[in-house]
């Protein structure tokens, strides 16, 4: 099953480190965001990835022509020009750089791809966000229900404390609880091919009428996820996650990473 992976975003709510790159290549303990994601599709078994290209498109192509040498050990003859990669444990992966434009809402990227997907089921996320959701689970869920979208519901992370107050009088205080916030979109979607029909145009937000007309038909399923979840869509959030990777106890963490 070959996953989209939305790569092609300005990246704008973190402007102090897209300036020169694309938020996916924002780095998390020194590796791009981007290459945690594919970490986590993979160590359920899928490596097939499509990543709808957009600003910046250029960064994420070199980092991916360059991967194999950067990973592994070199050996240059300096005075003959020649280069010898040394093989080393390299990821299983199939990557596809897929430009989708520049100024392409999220609909239309996931739409300029059908030919690439092909009519088959599907998966996609976003490429600036962090879980540890069961792939494996959440497709197995998919298949089971018959509809068309299923999409992973996460209770994000509260940003204050709650108050109870009687009379202008605190009398409860609760620290931040993420099992008090509503279930959102978390991403991490199984499509099938027919939901290409729901997209119009390249200016199409799949957050809207996609998502909203999937809905309304009945052919939308959640999949709960109570677990880690985390966007990164400021520096606080990066520094945090780069925080979470750094003390070796990141949730998204797996033993299949290289």
């Amino acid at each position: 099953m070959k996953t989209i992976i939305l790569a092609g975003g300005f990246g704008t709510r973190l402007a102090e480190l897209t300036a020169n790159l694309p938020k996916p290549m924002v780095e998390i303990g020194g590796k791009p965001v981007l290459w945690h994601i594919l970490n986590c599709y993979s160590a359920h078994g899928y490596n097939e990835f499509i990543i709808a290209l957009g600003y910046k498109s250029e960064v994420i192509k070199k980092y991916f022509l360059d991967f194999y040498a950067i990973n592994n050990d070199l050996s240059l003859d300096l005075a003959s020009g020649n280069t010898k990669i040394c093989a080393g444990k390299q990821p299983p992966w199939m990557v596809h750089l897929v430009d989708t434009g520049l100024t392409t809402q999220t609909g239309g990227r996931i739409k300029r791809l059908a030919s690439h997907v092909g009519g088959e089921t599907f998966m996609l996320s976003y490429g600036d966000g962090l879980s540890n959701v069961d792939i494996s689970a959440l497709v197995s869920f998919h298949k089971k229900h018959g509809k068309l979208a299923t999409v992973t519901a996460v209770r994000p992370t509260a940003r204050f404390g709650g108050l109870v107050i009687k009379d202008q009088q605190v009398v409860k205080f609760s620290e931040k609880n993420q099992a008090h916030e509503g279930w959102v979109s978390g991403g991490f979607f199984v499509l099938e091919p027919e939901v290409f029909d729901f997209i119009g145009t390249d200016q199409t937000v799949w957050e809207k009428e996609p998502l909203e007309n999937l809905a309304k038909s009945g052919q939308l399923m959640a999949f709960f996820h109570d677990g880690f979840w985390q966007p990164m869509d400021t520096l606080r959030e990066q520094r945090m996650l780069d925080s979470l990777w750094a003390s070796g106890a990141a949730p998204w963490k797996n033993t299949k990473e290289v």
